[in-house]
């Protein structure tokens, strides 16, 4: 049995020693890292390793949970497939080990709190906008084209044929923001 560590940093300015050092003292035999990288995207080159790394009774060691990712479905979903592998997960800071069934209970309860946990915050979320919006206060982002701007950039697209994105381009919007604005504004 192999011990697999992992450990990321969001920033370049952040830090990994506390993580490798946590991780050394757990006896990993190898440990990988990503530096600057945000959990919540999906292409991480230490994380790509450590996946092509792992074999059947393996177990993967990270500092804490959020190391994998923000998003609890994908972390859901990632532990899933590596049970299908019979690959093991540790995780330090909150004392989980799938590889007894205590350890995967706390997962499945830890993953359900933080499921719950989320939908509360969305649910304040979504109260706090219908208030500001019975308030007056408009949400969102301002447009940032002129109505000349907006008039010109819909001629280009419906009258000339020029592709949304040159045409977004030139203006410095993404192409789904031009539609958006130019459909809201019936243009």
């Amino acid at each position: 049995m192999v011990k697999i560590g992992y450990a990321r940093v969001s920033t370049d300015d952040q830090k990994l020693d506390l993580q490798v050092q946590a991780l050394t003292k757990a006896r990993c035999d190898h440990i990988f890292t990503d530096h600057g990288i945000s959990g919540c995207i999906s292409e991480r080159p230490g994380l790509d390793e450590t996946i092509k790394t792992l074999r059947s009774g393996d177990t993967l060691v990270v500092w804490r949970l959020d190391r994998l990712g923000r998003s609890l479905t994908h972390l859901v979903s990632f532990m899933e497939e590596l049970g299908k592998h019979e690959i093991h997960f540790q995780s330090l800071t909150e004392h989980i080990d799938t590889s007894t069934s205590g350890g995967r209970l706390i997962f499945h309860i830890i993953a359900a709190l933080s499921e719950f946990e989320r939908a509360l915050i969305s649910e304040r979320t979504k109260a706090g906008m219908a208030a500001a919006r019975q308030n007056g206060v408009k949400l969102g982002r301002p447009s940032s084209l002129s109505k000349d701007e907006m008039r010109e950039a819909c001629l280009a697209v419906n009258r000339k044929g020029e592709h949304p994105h040159d045409v977004a381009k030139r203006y410095g919007l993404a192409p789904r923001s031009l539609m958006r604005i130019l459909k809201k504004n019936d243009i």
